[in-house]
Parts: structure tokens; C-alpha cells; sequence
């Protein structure tokens, strides 16, 4: 009688590989601020990268295929006063993105397809509701525009980003620091974790705690919770004795984990990145050199440990590439973006397969860009499931969407649009243009601006490419 020893799983060989020195993104001022957010952000057209600044806070902008050494001057977004703290890519538009910062507001960036020639200092929107710095932002997976954010003041503020208003605020829940937020796969629900040792379940609308669970770490450092596919609750954290901590948990017995796992004995807050289409969760320590990653499964131990991708340099933060912004044609399951002092590392992680077929077992459809509900859809109490996409051609981003913002009190914004005054024979010679001609002078200009900045950006590309091939 033989009995199967090692379980199988497709999973089991993924392996880690960093890509080649000329694919790196150098040069970079990482931002050093203390805060336990991933201070990266990636989507299929973009990464963005918190970045030191003088004077305020910045995040930079890179086109994926913009790698090697970035231009010291190269543009920054720089809106906020004070330094930034998280950055979140709209799932919806992926030239979209949302920053909180120390200065108590978020602010959502429409980031051009072609490089600017200056830096962004213009939002699309700015939302102010926070009265202490905001630590955290993220977007609603399947409505259009909702956005999340969570301050020092303890609140839970969601925002309409079309319209620029409050849609809700959660407060009296948090007694303590929140530590992070994860929506789940349909967000209708929320799970938070606390500096007062609680792990929450928020029904959003309904404006209540369905859950909660006291000190599922018994260690006083922060605590991540994240939601996976099947509903369950995936923590980090620490033991009393400071032993780094994973832990599964049912939220229908909040009492009992489905499983406990105790790790290593390190300082470094882990930050989960989860995967439902594998069901991989991908742990990634601040000021770790490495990445582990296990597969959470129906059966028993529930969380397998699969490998580890080591490294000799320490990371500062890490972002975490969507699904369809990955190489199907190589069997990569996972890319992420490893933060060093100067420069970000793309990491990919793949999985080994000799054909060169599409591999449907590996990918199946996965969350596309296109909402599943509008906002006021979602708030009326409506859920959906994502809209998914197949990756068997490979993803295709769409071209730049603009977010229109339309404020709710259009018309103390702008002059109502009436008959123009005729002018009589006296005032002729003293007449003035209108708010609305300035304003129409101003989009012209504006507009002209930017299309000679594109035709610059286009004609130093075409530059490059024929000093490449003369060279």
C-alpha cells in the first residue's frame, strides 16, 4: 500500500524570478514616510510610485514600458501639502487614480496615456471630510466611482467621486487607529482591522457591525485582514511573543480559526496580497528581503505553504498587478513591484508548463474594467457580482476614459449659460468679455497645451527610437 505523501496541486512549483536590470525602474526617491501602507500601485498601462518631495507630498507616474533610469525631472503629481500615504488605481478607469495624504484629503488624478511635460497639480476632484490624516483609500470592486477612505480621526468616509459628495460616514465603530480595509468580492461588505485588537465585519449601508472578533493576534502590532473568494477572513499578525502570525477565520464562528499558523519572529508588518482567481495569498513583510506565498483550499490544513521568493535586498513597499495586466503566453500567475531605496524591481511569478498553449486552468475569467453597478445602484442596496473578462487573447487596456465630475450645485460653480447681453451704443467701447468667454479662452489654451505636449512626447519617442536603431 502506498500512500500519497505530498498533496497535489497545480500551484505547488510557482516560482519567483526578478526581471533583467534593463526592465528595472531606477533612480527613484522612494518615499520614506512611516506608514505600513504598499506606497505602489500598478495597472495594466501604469505604475505609481510614492516618492519623496520638498514641500508637500508627490507620487510619480511611470508608463510600464517607460523602464530603465527615470529622468530626474522627470513630472510628478504634487497636490497635496504634506506627504502622501496611500495611492489606489481605480478598478474601473486605468488612468484614474485616488491619493490620501497627511494633509486630511484625497485627491483623484486623471493621468494623461502620454507623458506631461510638467507636474500634475491639477485633481479632477478633491474630497474633504477628514479632520486627521488619511491613511487609507480603496475602490469599491464592482460599483462605478465609490471610493473608501479612512482617516486618524477613526471615520470611514464613502465618497462619490462623479459627483464629489459624502455617500456615507462610519463612525462610532473604530475606537483606535484603523490598520487597513479590504472590500469583498461584490462589496457588500467590509473587513477592517484595529489598534484596539478588534477585527471587524461592516455592512457598509446598513451602517453596522455584523461581526467582530477580539485579538485574533494576541500581539499588541498591527493586524491585516483581507477577504477571500469564499467569504472567509485571511489575517496577519503577531503572537504574544512577537512571532509573526496568519490565521483563517469563518465569520459565522468568529470563535474558532480555521486555521492558525505561527511563522517567524520578525518586526516587519505583513501585507497580504490576495489572488481569487488561484486562491494564492502572497505575504510580503516591510523591510523583508522575501516573498511567501500559500494556497488556501477547502481541506485541511486550509492554508498551504507552497515557496518562497528570497532576495538580498529588503523591500520598502511592494505593488500588486491585476489580473489582466498579466503575461498569459508565459504562464504568469502573479507580477508584483518590490520598492528598494532608488529603484523599483518587477518580480514575476510563474507557473512551469511546457506547452505554449493558452492555460485555461490557470486563468480563469477574471474582473474586467467595466462597472457592475452605478453608484446609486449600489447604495440603494443592489450587489453584483464583477463583470468578468477572458484573458485567452491576452488584455488589450482601453484607451484614456475621462471621469467627469458633475457637482450636485453646478450652478453656484458656474454662471448660469443665458442670452448674452447686448451691448448698447454707450458701453460699446467699455465692454467686457464674460465669465463664460474666459472660462471657453481658458479650456481652448488648455486644450491646445496639452495636444502640443503629446506631440512633443510622440516626436522625442519617434527621437528615440530612430537614435535606438542608428546606434
Amino acid at each position: 500500500m502506498s500512500r500519497r505523501v505530498v498533496r497535489q496541486s497545480k500551484f505547488r512549483h510557482v516560482f519567483g524570478q526578478p526581471v533583467k536590470a534593463d526592465q528595472m525602474y531606477e533612480d527613484i526617491r522612494v518615499s520614506r514616510v512611516t506608514w505600513d501602507s504598499s506606497f505602489c500601485a500598478v495597472n495594466p498601462k501604469f505604475v505609481a510610485i510614492i516618492v519623496e518631495s520638498g514641500g508637500g507630498g508627490a507620487f510619480m507616474v511611470l508608463p510600464l514600458a517607460k523602464t530603465g533610469r527615470v529622468d530626474k525631472n522627470h513630472p510628478l503629481v504634487t497636490g497635496h501639502t504634506a506627504p502622501v500615504l496611500d495611492i489606489d488605481w481605480c478598478p474601473h478607469n486605468d488612468n484614474v487614480i485616488a491619493s490620501a495624504s497627511e494633509d486630511t484629503t484625497v485627491m483623484v488624478w486623471q493621468i494623461p496615456d502620454y507623458v506631461p511635460m510638467r507636474n500634475l497639480t491639477e485633481p479632477i476632484v478633491t474630497l474633504e471630510g477628514h479632520s486627521k490624516r488619511v491613511g487609507i483609500i480603496t475602490w469599491h470592486p464592482t460599483a462605478r466611482n465609490v471610493l473608501l477612505s479612512a482617516g486618524g480621526d477613526n471615520l470611514l468616509i464613502l465618497w462619490n467621486v462623479g459627483t464629489g459628495e459624502m455617500l456615507l460616514t462610519l463612525d462610532d465603530m473604530h475606537g483606535d487607529l484603523i490598520y487597513n480595509v479590504c472590500w469583498n468580492r461584490t462589496g457588500s461588505l467590509l473587513v477592517t482591522t484595529c489598534k484596539d485588537k478588534h477585527v471587524r465585519l461592516i455592512d457598509p449601508r446598513k451602517q453596522q457591525v455584523v461581526a467582530e472578533r477580539f485579538a485574533p493576534h494576541e500581539g499588541m502590532r498591527p493586524m491585516r485582514a483581507v477577504f477571500t473568494r469564499e467569504g472567509h477572513i485571511f489575517t496577519t499578525g503577531f503572537t504574544r511573543m512577537s512571532q509573526r502570525e496568519l490565521g483563517l477565520w469563518d465569520p459565522e464562528n468568529f470563535e474558532e480559526p480555521v486555521a492558525l499558523q505561527e511563522m517567524d519572529t520578525s518586526n516587519g508588518v505583513l501585507l497580504p496580497f490576495y489572488d481569487p482567481d488561484s486562491s494564492i495569498v502572497y505575504l510580503c513583510g516591510k523591510g523583508d528581503s522575501s516573498i511567501r506565498y500559500f494556497e488556501i483550499t477547502a481541506e485541511a490544513p486550509y492554508v498551504h505553504y507552497l515557496s518562497t521568493y528570497s532576495s538580498k535586498e529588503p523591500q520598502r513597499g511592494m505593488g500588486f498587478m491585476p489580473k489582466r495586466g498579466l503575461d498569459v503566453s508565459k504562464c504568469e500567475i502573479a507580477r508584483f513591484f518590490k520598492l528598494h531605496e532608488r529603484k523599483c524591481e518587477p518580480i514575476v511569478m510563474t507557473v512551469p508548463r511546457k506547452s505554449d498553449l493558452f492555460q485555461d486552468d490557470l486563468y480563469p475569467d477574471t474582473p474586467g474594467p467595466e462597472p457592475a453597478l452605478e453608484a446609486a445602484e449600489w447604495l440603494a442596496g443592489k450587489d453584483a457580482e464583477p463583470i468578468l473578462v477572458s484573458l485567452r487573447d491576452g488584455y488589450v487596456p482601453l484607451k484614456n476614459r475621462e471621469l467627469k465630475v458633475t457637482r450636485k450645485n453646478i450652478l453656484d460653480n458656474k454662471p448660469p449659460v443665458g442670452p448674452r447681453r447686448s451691448h448698447s451704443t454707450c458701453d460699446a467701447n467699455f465692454s467686457r468679455p464674460s465669465l463664460e468667454d474666459l472660462l471657453e479662452e481658458i479650456r481652448s489654451l488648455r486644450q491646445t497645451v496639452q495636444a502640443q505636449e503629446k506631440r512633443i512626447s510622440d516626436l522625442e519617442n519617434k527621437l528615440c527610437k530612430f537614435t535606438n536603431g542608428t546606434a
